[in-house]
């Protein structure tokens, strides 16, 4: 009996079948042995291939950060160097002379041979308008002289910027320069949704320097370079920052003049020889440079291709970011190239671990064939089946000997566990019969103890109450006849009383209205009226003229939304009954100010269709106390006016067709109450 306890302890778990079946000890040593090759081998591959591909893209940025300043550098060498050849052409004899000449079609003829000489767009001299010249400039009348440039040359300096030009400015100076800068947008991928379909502004080139008049008068020097359409400046920029064979072979370098986000000035391929002139940047790098003013080095969608792409804004005389300026290149050859060399990688390691794997396996099949025998007999046991032997033919060493020494105790266990089982089965079926007969008669006990006491409850409420409003109908219904016989002997002298026939009057009206809310709480059914469909949203609108009085005697903002299309079926003076009550609480909720929200919409309840109706108000709520006993017959807050019957008659007459109504209410915050009607068949 000891060897089966022993026995018992050491295997009782295969009397009960296990979620898992454990692993075999080969399986455990071999994963330790492989696990340098499968595993450890393979994250610092990963590890390696990581870091190797964030290096790798962080050269890629770093060398698009790189080409972005050699292309700001020459782009600012074209505005410095416009600059300096404005202000040596006003400081120049050759101009002085025929300035102080005073010959207008000398210095305009100058003023031509030299603007086609510096290769500007435009060039011309302009006066401050403060004094009398003759000299071939032109007055600020012609010539808008509001631009910082311009305002800077006539204080006595040299300034040059980049400006944004309209049309119009455009076509002042000179008409093709206006149909140059045009440009018809294209549609473009990603890009922030607009409604214009051209671009006609200019970026320009702007450049001023201040000039003294021969009559003594401040004067300005301008002229500038229209950047839309310049494919010679562009291809310049791209040839300077991507030279021959500084790409790998099949990517490509580009570089983009943006005014505001529209590709003004590109080498970028909309199709074969087609410039992508007025296609439009992504709306994310809108964003982040124009929107945020910060400079993109990033891969980014360029018109129809993924690029390695650097962009920065490009700001105007007057300090506004009005442009972009971006260099990149084609990401898809340096992808292809990550792929490759992660391929290479993968394929190496599989080659190592498919050489490795069977030699370690081959070693492990001669050493641990026996713990796998037994490894599986026990698992089979553990399953269920205690036929199950390692059935190993001859004792070889020690773990072979220990295999036959567990046949032997297995052939002993199958034959004590049959009967332990046998055992344990007529036990559990006793305690799972008894147990299942305590549970239900415990809930069915607890159930009718419910209804009993709720019974007991409702139908002593409703005996009191119904014997109560008969009592009080007979003095009221005397009381009322003889008031009408004293009104009608006074006569004339009645008047004298009118006050308190009045009064006399309105509470026994109060008194007749207590009555009747007792006898439709006792007797709910001699009370309920005919049905019929109604739209919710009218009934809701019919109330709030009878509530009309409450809401002039403080600031309340009534909220109303109707959206439901269905009908309810209930009768509608008793559905006007609910609401009133429910909107006159509200209002009482909130004595000095508030909102009333009364809202309709279509909602469906436990996949039935209905209508839900809101009262919500923004007053003094209520705490969890009062929240529980809120639908209680005869329960009010409302010490001197109320009855406490309001709520509980309409959540009878709400259930009554079928619905249900709820209450949700925060101390401080507002009370809301919910009702839920099925839709009218």
């Amino acid at each position: 009996m000891r060897k089966l306890g022993y026995v018992m302890k050491l295997f009782g778990r295969s009397a009960l079948p296990r979620p898992n079946r454990t692993r075999s000890v080969r399986f455990k040593l071999l994963a330790i042995a492989l696990l340098p090759t499968l595993v450890i081998l393979p994250l610092l591959l990963g590890v390696m291939m990581v870091r190797w591909n964030s290096k790798f893209d962080a050269l890629l940025t770093s060398k698009v950060s790189g080409d972005l300043t050699i292309a700001h550098q020459y782009f600012t060498h074209i505005l410095d160097n416009t600059g300096e050849q404005i202000q040596s052409l006003g400081q120049s004899v050759a101009f002085r002379t025929v300035l102080t000449a005073g010959d207008p079609d000398a210095v305009k003829g100058l003023l031509a041979r030299r603007q086609q000489e510096l290769g500007l767009d435009f060039l011309y001299l302009v006066d401050d308008e403060t004094t009398d010249s003759n000299v071939g400039t032109e007055s600020s009348a012609n010539r808008s002289i509001h631009w910082p440039v311009i305002v800077s040359a006539f204080t006595g300096g040299a300034s040059t910027s980049i400006d944004i030009f309209s049309n119009a400015d455009l076509a002042a100076i000179s008409p093709g320069l206006a149909a140059r800068a045009r440009l018809d947008l294209v549609e473009t991928p990603n890009a922030v949704p607009t409604s214009r379909n051209a671009e006609t502004r200019g970026m320009v080139v702007h450049s001023a320097s201040h000039v003294d008049l021969p009559n003594g008068g401040d004067g300005a020097l301008v002229g500038g370079i229209l950047l839309n359409q310049n494919l010679g400046f562009i291809d310049t920029i791209n040839d300077l920052v991507y030279r021959q064979s500084s790409l790998p072979e099949g990517s490509q370098g580009t570089a983009t003049l943006f005014l505001d986000d529209v590709r003004v000035s590109t080498n970028v391929r909309l199709f074969a020889e087609r410039r992508a002139l007025g296609t439009r940047v992504s709306g994310v790098v809108r964003k982040t440079v124009l929107e945020d003013g910060k400079v993109w080095l990033d891969r980014a969608f360029v018109v129809n291709d993924w690029y390695i792409s650097a962009y920065e804004p490009i700001k105007d005389s007057f300090g506004r970011r009005v442009g972009m300026l971006y260099v990149g290149f084609l990401e898809a050859p340096f992808a292809q190239t990550k792929y490759e060399s992660l391929l290479i990688i993968i394929g190496a390691f599989l080659f190592v671990a498919v050489l490795s794997v069977p030699i370690f396996l081959r070693w492990a099949r001669g050493i641990f064939k026996p713990l796998e025998r037994m490894t599986n007999t026990i698992g089979l046991v553990e399953s269920g089946d205690f036929s199950a032997r390692t059935n190993l033919s001859q004792a070889q060493d020690e773990i072979s000997l220990v295999a036959e020494h567990l046949d032997d105790l297995l052939d002993q266990v199958q034959e004590r566990d049959k009967r332990l089982r046998a055992w344990n089965d007529q036990l559990n079926a006793r305690v799972d019969a008894r147990t299942s007969e305590l549970r239900e008669a415990n809930r069915q006990l607890e159930s009718t103890t419910k209804q009993l006491i709720m019974s007991e409850k409702l139908a002593a409420i409703g005996e009191i109450t119904a014997g109560v409003a008969h009592e009080i109908n007979n003095p009221i219904a005397v009381l009322q006849g003889n008031l009408d016989v004293l009104r009608d002997l006074l006569g004339e002298h009645g008047k004298i009383a009118a006050t308190e026939f009045r009064l006399i009057d309105e509470q026994v009206n109060r008194i007749n209205l207590i009555v009747t809310k007792l006898l439709q709480f006792a007797k709910p059914e001699e009370y309920a009226g005919y049905v019929e469909r109604h739209v919710a949203g009218q009934v809701i609108d019919d109330c709030l003229p009878l509530v009309q009085h409450l809401l002039g005697k403080a600031d309340i903002d009534v909220v109303r939304q109707s959206t439901a299309t269905r009908l309810v079926l209930m009768n509608r003076t008793e559905l006007q009954q609910v609401l009133v009550n429910l909107m006159v609480n509200a209002l009482h909720a909130m004595p000095e100010s508030g909102q009333l929200t009364l809202m309709d919409e279509d909602v469906d309840f436990g996949r039935k269709p209905g209508i839900q109706i809101t009262v919500g108000d923004t007053g003094t709520g209520m705490d969890a106390d009062v929240l529980n006993r809120i639908f209680d017959p005869f329960y009010t807050t409302k010490r001197r006016e109320g009855t406490g019957l309001g709520l509980s008659i309409s959540k009878t007459l709400i259930d009554r067709q079928g619905g249900h109504m709820r209450v949700e209410s925060t101390p401080g915050k507002g009370t809301t109450f919910t009702i839920w009607l099925p839709e009218a068949d």
